[in-house]
């Protein structure tokens, strides 16, 4: 007797993350890693292993580190703080030789560690060339409001041949928070802002933020997995408050997703794996902020016809939909709509008119399991009735044998093989024995 082999979640894994290897591969992704990172002796280790396995997979580094809590440690040690005004730092000589030591120590920590590639692990051996230098233009913030910010600068231009010419070679280029001017001056610059200049100069696939906060979150608090760039700008200028780091960050994806960035990822550093989870999964695990195409609810065209067919599968098979063949699929497909992520589809929904009674039938209202309970489903309803609305139809109509309660906390309310268009009705399934039901389109 033969059995049937059940392959293991580590396999089912890898399958479904080498669409995203391939995707990947040779694509330039920037990220911004806090000083809190080299800090944290637990944690790091595990974050150089994943940036270490990035690299190995062909992706193109671009990392910025951060060093406010180091700037901060050699501060306190001579009895003195970093001074804000209107939220912006001002950086006295003193308060400039320590953030100079400060990033000097961190990027020699993180070039090490790199340097190390993945240490007891079947990595150990991969060597990683680490590539540093002065990539970063800066100028002064100068006199602003009356404030004198002396060495606190900002990005004038990001040196993206010298960059890009190391990337070539392989090498993962390490930016630190400081900016040079022509004329041989050092500013203390903000790691985010360099990391968002630096994506955007690098048309770079990806941005993304190592955040030492929670995940953002909607008013119910639920966490916010995929927003628009129009939600974004939204968050950043509502009444919510948002603390320093997360303001920073979201203004910099909005930047960076209007100057050509397509997507920016916010990630909880903490959470270990964070990074491989975000990049190597459909779903990810922190907030995406797009500039729009992650997700997208669209006419079908032929080339949907597998997805539809691997979303009503599960429902055909529990004897909640009737069975179409892919044949009746391709000669139908201009009826439906399709809610598709990130290249799959996870939701459809078919309408067939008939005109001369002004009625439309809503057919295969279906959702992939994985993304129940998240609106799709009324999201696409409210599409097929607006596209019956376009095509003039005064009502809609559904048949359903299990689904009836759902249709009609939506407005559906009973009727019978009478109403239905003749065409319908003649071709009606007494032994599904299928319920009707009505809808009036205002």
């Amino acid at each position: 007797m033969s059995k049937t082999a059940t392959s293991s979640p580590n396999i089912a894994w890898f399958r479904n993350a080498a669409p995203y290897i391939n995707a990947h591969r040779g694509r330039t992704f920037v990220i911004c890693i806090g000083g809190e990172a080299a800090a944290d002796v637990e944690r790091l280790p595990e974050l150089v292993h994943d940036l270490a396995l990035l690299a190995t997979l062909g992706v193109r580094l671009v990392l910025i580190h951060g060093a406010r809590p180091q700037i901060e440690e050699r501060l306190r040690a001579e009895n003195r703080e970093l001074h804000y005004v209107n939220g912006l730092r001002v950086t006295d000589a003193t308060a400039l030789r320590a953030v100079v030591a400060a990033a000097a120590s961190v990027r020699v920590e993180f070039e090490a560690r790199l340097s190390m590639g993945a240490a007891n692990t079947p990595m150990s051996g991969v060597r990683l060339s680490v590539a540093s230098g002065n990539h970063v233009v800066a100028k002064p913030l100068g006199v602003r409001d009356g404030v004198d910010y002396q060495h606190t600068g900002e990005v004038r231009r990001i040196d993206t041949g010298a960059i890009r010419a190391q990337l070539e070679l392989g090498q993962i280029v390490l930016l630190s928070p400081l900016g040079y001017s022509p004329t041989g001056e050092v500013f203390n610059l903000s790691a985010s802002e360099i990391a968002t200049a630096a994506a955007c100069a690098l048309r770079a696939e990806k941005l993304i933020f190592l955040e030492e906060t929670g995940t953002l979150r909607d008013s119910r608090r639920r966490p916010l997995r995929q927003i628009g760039l129009a939600e974004a700008q939204a968050l950043l200028h509502g009444r919510r408050r948002l603390g320093e780091e997360s303001r920073a960050h979201l203004q910099g994806a909005v930047d960076a997703c209007l100057n050509g960035v397509r997507r920016v990822h916010l990630l909880e550093r903490r959470i270990d794996g964070a990074l491989l989870h975000e990049l190597y999964t459909r779903d990810g695990i922190g907030t995406l902020i797009s500039a729009g195409g992650y997700e997208d609810l669209r006419p079908a065209t032929i080339d949907d016809v597998g997805g539809i067919l691997a979303v009503i599968a599960p429902m055909e098979a529990e004897g909640i939909l009737v069975r179409r063949s892919r044949e009746q699929l391709e000669l139908e497909v201009n009826h439906f709509s399709v809610r598709e992520r990130d290249g799959m589809v996870i939701a459809c929904a078919a309408l067939y008119g008939y005109p001369d009674e002004g009625l439309g039938e809503l057919a295969c209202l279906a959702v992939a399991p994985d993304y129940r309970h998240q609106g799709h489903g009324d999201e696409l309803l409210a599409h097929i009735e607006q596209r019956a609305r376009e095509q003039s139809l005064r009502r809609l109509f559904v048949l359903t044998t299990r689904t009836a309660h759902w249709f009609r906390e939506r407005g559906f309310a009973p009727g019978d093989i009478g109403e239905l268009p003749m065409a319908k009705r003649t071709l009606y399934n007494y032994q599904r024995n299928s319920r009707i039901f009505f809808k009036a389109l205002g």
